[in-house]
């Protein structure tokens, strides 16, 4: 097991990014939770206010919304950014999200600094929220309770 990669360090996570499948870029290729870590599910977030109506149009813009109410449910619970280990991110618009990529790292670096869960990026038709252009949902590992 490898704990090296370019996807920075974890101070609660073990990262697991074997050479063999190459140096991660943006996300960790694995990362091994602390015994006695409880797991926190993270339910696909929008940028959808709490009436259900999408207030955001542009595709950062959505997706900055979506990562701050994804880790307020983490905060919620007791956890930071560094608990969150898995992040799966639904795209309307694969090409959106490519053009996207400088300001996104931008917004990445403000609200996740340098921690890099395992991530998958999906491509789909269409969001339950029909204005959606992104959902995330996470997994996230909270420390043992007290």
């Amino acid at each position: 097991m490898s704990k090296e990669g370019n996807a920075g360090r974890s101070p609660f996570f073990a990262l697991v990014n074997p050479p063999s499948l190459g140096r991660p870029s943006g996300f960790s290729h694995g990362l091994l939770a602390p015994s006695g870590g409880r797991l926190l599910f993270v339910a696909g977030q929008t940028a959808a206010d709490e009436h259900g109506h999408i207030v955001e149009r542009g595709f950062a813009a959505q997706f900055e919304t979506a990562l701050r109410k994804a880790l307020a449910v983490v905060e919620a619970a007791g956890g930071t950014r560094e608990h969150v280990a898995r992040m799966t991110i639904y795209v309307t618009d694969l090409e959106s999200y490519l053009v996207s990529r400088r300001s996104l790292g931008d917004l990445w670096s403000r609200h996740m600094g340098s921690h890099y869960p395992a991530m998958a990026l999906v491509q789909v038709t269409r969001l339950v929220d029909a204005d959606a252009a992104v959902e995330i949902e996470a997994t996230a590992v909270l420390p043992a309770a007290p």
